[in-house]
């Protein structure tokens, strides 16, 4: 009963320990030195536990912008070995055609998203398997080594959407790619930020203050 009494607790005054629980989770494979097929395939699971539920992700990183699709940092590994973020699709926004070129993994929590993926041939640049329409729950991979080329787009053209992303590094200081599929032209690019507040996952304060108030009672 007591522990069916802190989880319940847990939801409500400590709103961001499911984002927590996936660093802890990602730091773990991190330092275990799993290699990339381990952490798409374990980091598939940690982050389908993550976005199961939305509501641990504050409103400041849910924000849209009118042009273009925005990318929250929510947690970067001290050594630079992951990263999390919320990308928030206004309608209608996508990416251009680009590349990552470390694993990453992509989860929608809120909405839907398209992704088309595309490989670089002797002949330019080709659809490699045409759009796949990403749900609710659904997660995704990309790498070089399964894929790491690809076009995302907000399958809505009335609301936003919302992905939980997790890359190998901190990908929004990772140099990359955008392609011109059309011409073949490849330009760098460097994504940044959107924003320089992080969510404090650290600040366990009230959930403390509960739990010392539940066993006095």
């Amino acid at each position: 009963m007591a522990q069916s009494l802190n989880t319940e607790m847990s939801k409500k005054v400590d709103r961001l320990a499911p984002l927590r629980a996936a660093v802890q989770a990602f730091t773990a494979l991190a330092d275990a030195k799993a290699d990339e097929a381990t952490f798409l395939a374990e980091g598939r699971e940690i982050l389908a536990d993550l976005i199961a539920d939305g509501s641990w992700l504050e409103d400041d990183f849910r924000q849209t912008h009118p042009q273009f699709y925005q990318q929250y940092l929510l947690y970067c590994d001290p050594h630079q070995r992951f990263s999390i973020q919320s990308f928030v699709w206004g309608p209608g926004q996508a990416t251009p055609v680009h590349d990552h070129t470390v694993w990453g993994l992509v989860g929608v929590l809120q909405g839907a998203e398209r992704c088309e993926r595309f490989k670089q041939t002797s002949q330019g640049f080709v659809s490699d398997g045409g759009p796949v329409l990403l749900e609710r729950g659904q997660v995704d991979a990309v790498s070089p080594t399964v894929g790491d080329i690809h076009k995302v787009s907000n399958a809505f053209e009335d609301r936003t959407s919302i992905s939980i992303h997790v890359y190998g590094a901190n990908i929004g200081s990772t140099p990359r790619h955008v392609f011109d599929v059309g011409t073949g032209l490849v330009k760098d690019f460097v994504s940044g930020y959107s924003s320089s507040r992080l969510p404090n996952i650290w600040d366990q304060t009230a959930m403390v203050r509960a739990q010392l108030a539940q066993a006095a009672r």
